[in-house]
């Protein structure tokens, strides 16, 4: 397995768990910043390695009149603000070329969503920042295809490329989480993180938005830590019912201390099972 490393955090180390947590969207610069503070203390108290995650532009919604965020000039400079307020690293999403060497010198990890998980040049230009990428596994995407795409990453000579698995499309409106895809990414020796929310999402479920059921979601997180994921990808919101963008699939940020738990009792069990 490679291990891929931001400064002192690991994915692909059985003594590491990193968490990527953060609202879907940057909405406001206070509600980031609340957040960012909750999740900080929660990961330092259970020692969890944190990455902080929101989008500063969400550029796949399903309607033209949806919330996207406040732009990229704007977003980026909350995130670098966020940064240095909290000493924690940051991931955002580009959707275009254009975008990376603008987001190169904020985002401590650049993330290619699940759309375009085979947009060549996208990878190949986010790779070469030397940055950490987190590709999102497409939902038209079969596992054992996902090797072809971290060879594109690693043409550039950067191996700290991730895998995030958020399920796969199945019939309308609905996605489904085969937990084979951790053993069939794993054995290309890749770290695979999983999304315990966009999982539970509902695509265009809402008609002119997505739906969820984040009912699912601690059933989802728990059955893929024993299946041996890397690290936990979640989206959380103080107020997940009010929130500008995919808050039906979002977890409720006082319910995430409690899920990580759940996390470490089921991990810690597997490892000493020597399952791990």
């Amino acid at each position: 397995m490679k291990q891929v490393k931001l400064k002192n955090i690991i994915w692909g180390s059985e003594n590491s768990f990193p968490i990527i947590a953060g609202p879907c969207v940057i909405e406001n610069r206070d509600l980031v910043f609340r957040t960012a503070e909750k999740l900080k203390n929660v990961c330092e108290k259970l020692k969890l390695p944190f990455i902080f995650k929101s989008s500063y532009d969400k550029a796949n919604r399903t309607a033209i009149d949806s919330f996207r965020g406040h732009g990229i000039e704007k977003g980026l400079k909350i995130l670098d603000e966020l940064k240095k307020e909290f000493g924690v690293f940051v991931l955002s999403d580009v959707h275009e070329i254009s975008e990376i060497n603008l987001v190169k010198d904020v985002l401590d990890v650049i993330q290619i969503p699940a759309f375009l998980c085979r947009q060549t040049n996208l990878i190949i230009e986010a790779a070469k920042t030397g940055r950490v990428v987190n590709i999102k596994k497409g939902q038209f995407l079969a596992p054992d295809d996902v090797p072809n795409i971290v060879k594109k990453a690693y043409s550039t000579g950067n191996e700290n490329i991730l895998i995030t698995e958020r399920g796969t499309s199945f019939g309308y409106h609905n996605l489904v989480v085969d937990m084979r895809s951790f053993d069939i990414i794993h054995k290309s020796g890749i770290p695979v993180v999983f999304d315990s929310t966009h999982s539970v999402q509902l695509p265009g479920g809402a008609g002119t938005k997505s739906s969820g059921q984040r009912e699912f979601i601690p059933s989802l997180l728990r059955a893929a830590v024993a299946a041996g994921c890397d690290g936990i990808f979640m989206e959380t919101h103080p107020d997940p019912d009010n929130a500008l963008s995919d808050g039906p699939n979002m977890i409720p940020l006082d319910k995430v201390e409690d899920l990580l738990k759940d996390a470490i009792r089921i991990r810690e069990s597997i490892r000493k099972s020597n399952v791990i």
